[in-house]
């Protein structure tokens, strides 16, 4: 069966005068999904923007940025995993995963400072860059001074919050050291401040890393990082929230997406039959990845004969399947992949493009005198939850090459459920429960 992509590719290709056909995503109202924030306990919302927002560019643009930041992401995941997995143990320094897709606004210290910081699932440290700078990137406002603020403090070298760090050293205070895959770093002491969400919730004593010391220009886009997973230093460890969830718009449109904490996290019971929900795996040698069991894909009315440990998280730490907001397209372990494109070559009928021009792994030229173009549905069939993705979460078209592509990739290691996949979704992590839900909801609207 072929769902219909109209909406896609009518917008996209009108030069070739191409209509697809979507199945629509379910519109659900913010109404129906949050309540309202009045302190902590209840929650809160924050904006989340793209990293290349602003910037003019088109929708194949901002995919091609994507891909050469979430190709390097991948291979970062890869290593990080492989270098836990290392029997000697001994490394000079953590490699973490680094930037992400996403930027949310929040401000730091007392008074409070607004700034962006880039948000990033697949890792723990809340840095931001600090005054003196003995070496600071070029950042869009000013660097946090902590001599101004009323709250900021030092965290001792015996606190939890330094133990935790997967790498300090101790003289004036607790200093750390993350260096990132792209060869970025930031280094500097450990402290507690007051942060401030949504303009009005108000967080004291929150951990974060003061960064002096911060090389490279892979965070640029902001001015530090929020770490969203599940270790002790992130800021849905160091809240107690047991339930965040974030909701993604499409990578073309200019509207922002929302990071919601606490209990604006919930869903309403009138929207139960829409929800989908999986469990969470725990990796002990990788715990602050969210790991999820897929258990095969089908393309159109196809179950495809992908083997049943092929997306297994192995005993010693690799493999599996992890979702992450900050890589673009979603990668595949790459037997599996090539079944898909397999697939989908042979239920789509058009023909192959072999030039290689944009950087996915397969396109289809689309015929100029094209009317009208269906693709097969796309399930992903998690344990519990088939989830079906409407075709602008996996088809993606570029008017001036006339070329249709699935966003897609194969992967030699660790798959990953990647952000345009996510798109125009409420995707809730529910740590209490051990559980992530899905819900096709209008993000710009939420």
């Amino acid at each position: 069966m072929a769902s219909s992509l109209y909406s896609l590719l009518c917008v996209i290709i009108l030069t070739l005068a191409v209509a697809l056909h979507v199945s629509p995503a379910v519109s659900t109202s913010r109404k129906a999904l949050v309540g309202k924030s009045k302190k902590i306990q209840d929650g809160f919302r924050v904006t989340l923007k793209h990293v290349d927002s602003g910037k003019n560019l088109t929708k194949w643009e901002r995919i091609q940025r994507g891909l050469k930041r979430g190709n390097h992401r991948l291979q970062r995941l890869n290593a990080l995993v492989l270098a836990a997995t290392d029997s000697a143990g001994v490394f000079e320094s953590p490699v973490t995963a680094g930037n992400g897709e996403f930027l949310m606004d929040l401000a730091i210290g007392t008074p409070p400072e607004s700034y962006s910081a880039i948000v990033d699932t697949g890792s723990d440290l809340i840095w931001t860059q600090c005054k003196p700078c003995s070496q600071c990137f070029n950042q869009p406002t000013p660097i946090f001074d902590p001599k101004k603020s009323s709250t900021f403090s030092k965290i001792s070298c015996s606190s939890d919050l330094c133990s935790a760090l997967p790498q300090s050293t101790c003289n004036d205070g607790c200093e750390y050291l993350y260096t990132y895959g792209d060869y970025s770093s930031t280094q500097g002491l450990l402290a507690t401040e007051t942060f401030t969400f949504d303009d009005k919730i108000s967080v004291p004593k929150i951990g974060f890393g003061c960064g002096d010391d911060n090389e490279g220009d892979g965070f640029s886009q902001g001015a530090g990082l929020v770490g969203l997973g599940r270790g002790p230093l992130s800021l849905v460890s160091q809240l107690k929230e047991p339930k965040f969830a974030y909701c993604l718009t499409s990578i073309d449109d200019t509207q922002k997406g929302s990071l919601l904490m606490g209990s604006m996290a919930s869903v309403n019971n009138t929207f139960s039959d829409e929800i989908k929900t999986t469990p969470l795996i725990q990796n002990p040698l990788q715990p602050s990845f969210y790991y999820l069991s897929l258990q095969g894909i089908s393309v159109g009315a196809t179950n495809l004969p992908i083997k049943k440990s092929t997306f297994a998280l192995q005993d010693d730490g690799t493999g599996g399947v992890i979702i992450d907001s900050g890589t673009t397209i979603t990668y595949l372990e790459q037997s599996a992949f090539d079944l898909v494109k397999k697939e989908f070559i042979s239920q789509m009928k058009l023909s192959v493009d072999t030039s290689g021009s944009t950087g996915l792994d397969l396109c289809f030229t689309l015929p100029s005198d094209a009317a009208d173009v269906s693709v097969p549905t796309l399930t992903f069939h998690f344990d519990g939850a088939d989830l079906d993705l409407p075709g602008e979460n996996y088809m993606i078209g570029d008017s001036s090459s006339g070329l249709l592509c699935l966003a897609m990739g194969g992967s030699s290691g660790m798959s990953i459920f990647g952000n345009v996949q996510q798109q125009n979704m409420l995707v809730i992590h529910d740590l209490q429960k051990e559980t992530l839900s899905f819900v096709h909801t209008q993000c710009d609207k939420l």
